[in-house]
C-alpha cells in the first residue's frame, strides 16, 4: 500500500508585520542563495535571476507575472521559474506572504540531470511554474532547513538529492532503475565506521564505489533503510553508549565520534533511546553493584 503523505501544518496567515528577509549561502551548493522572507506591502519589478528560483509560500499569498501570464501561488504551493525568465511578485491577499526560497545555479540541477540520465546534463523542463504536491513541498522545505542549520557534508548531499529527485519528476525526468547493490553498500558501511569523525561526503562515498551519487543514496537507502547519513548517525549512537558506559563523558565522547557538539549528541540520544546521555550514565551507575557500596 502506497504511504501517505502527512498534511503539511501552516501556521496561521500573521497580520501586516514589519517586513523581513534573511539570505544565506550554501558554499558546498555553489554559494547557492537561501532566501527566507516574509513580505507585506513590497512588489517585485520585472527581473531576472540567472539561476533557478525555486520558492515555497509557508504563509498568504503570492501574486505573480510569469511567461506572460499572471498566476497566484497561495499557501502550500511550490514556484518554480527557470533562469532568465522575467518574472514579478507581490502579495497576492491583505495579510502579504512569506516563503522560502532556494536559488540553484544550472549548473548544480546539470549535474544531478547526469546522475540521473547516464551523463545526460541538459537542464530540465518544466511544463508549469506552479504545483501543490504536499510531500514534494514537505521535502523541499526540509531541504532549505537542513541546508541553514547543518554544516555536515553528508547528510546535505543527501537532502539536495531526496528533495530535488521528485521536483525533476514534474519536468519528465524518471528514476533510473538500481539494483541491491549489496557490495557497494557494505562497502560503505566500512568507510563510515573506519573513520567516525571524518568529513565525508555522498561524493567522496560514490567515488569509492563506483556508483553516482544518487544511485549510492537511493541504493543505500533501499538496502538498509536508513540514508548514509541517518545510518551513520544511529552506528555513532551505538558507539557513544559504548564508550559513555566505559566511563567516558558527554562532551568528550560528541567530540570523538564526529557529532557537531555535545548538544548535537545529546538530542539524537534522546530521540533514539528516551534518555540522555547524561541519564544513560546515571542510569548505568544505579544499576551498577559497585556504585551502590560506595
Amino acid at each position: 500500500m502506497t504511504k501517505q503523505a502527512q498534511p503539511i501544518q501552516f501556521a496561521q496567515v500573521s497580520p501586516p508585520c514589519a517586513e523581513f528577509a534573511q539570505l544565506r549561502f550554501a558554499a558546498d551548493f555553489g554559494d547557492m542563495e537561501l532566501l527566507t522572507a516574509r513580505y507585506h506591502a513590497h512588489q517585485f519589478a520585472p527581473h531576472v535571476h540567472e539561476t533557478f528560483v525555486i520558492a515555497l509560500i509557508e504563509e498568504g499569498s503570492e501574486r505573480f507575472r510569469c511567461r506572460q501570464v499572471e498566476g497566484v501561488a497561495n499557501v502550500g504551493s511550490i514556484i518554480v521559474i527557470p533562469p532568465g525568465e522575467v518574472h514579478t511578485g507581490r502579495s497576492g491577499g491583505e495579510s502579504g506572504w512569506a516563503y522560502r526560497a532556494l536559488y540553484p545555479a544550472p549548473q548544480k540541477l546539470g549535474e544531478l540531470m547526469a546522475e540521473l540520465r547516464d551523463g545526460d546534463a541538459r537542464l530540465p523542463v518544466f511544463s508549469q511554474v506552479v504545483f501543490d504536491d504536499a510531500a514534494l513541498f514537505a521535502a523541499l522545505r526540509g531541504l532549505h532547513a537542513a541546508l541553514i542549520a547543518s554544516s555536515d557534508l553528508l547528510p546535505r548531499g543527501c537532502a539536495w538529492r531526496e528533495a530535488m529527485t521528485p521536483l525533476l519528476r514534474h519536468a519528465g525526468v524518471g528514476e533510473p532503475a538500481t539494483g541491491r547493490e549489496d557490495g557497494a553498500v557494505r562497502l560503505v558501511q566500512e568507510l563510515l565506521r573506519a573513520d567516525a569523525d571524518a568529513a565525508l561526503t555522498l561524493d567522496d562515498l560514490a567515488r569509492e564505489v563506483g556508483l553516482s551519487p544518487w544511485h549510492l543514496n537511493r541504493v543505500f537507502s533501499r538496502t538498509v533503510g536508513l540514508p548514509p547519513h541517518a545510518w551513520r548517525n544511529q552506528w555513532r549512537l551505538a558507539q557513544a553508549k559504548r564508550l559513555l558506559h566505559g566511563g567516558m563523558g558527554p562532551a568528550e565522547t560528541a567530540a570523538s565520534l564526529g557529532f557537531a557538539d555535545q548538544s548535537h549528541l545529546h538530542r539524537l540520544f534522546k530521540r533514539a533511546f528516551g534518555v540522555t546521555p547524561g541519564g544513560y550514565t546515571q542510569h548505568k551507575n544505579v544499576q551498577d553493584p559497585q556504585a551502590l557500596r560506595r
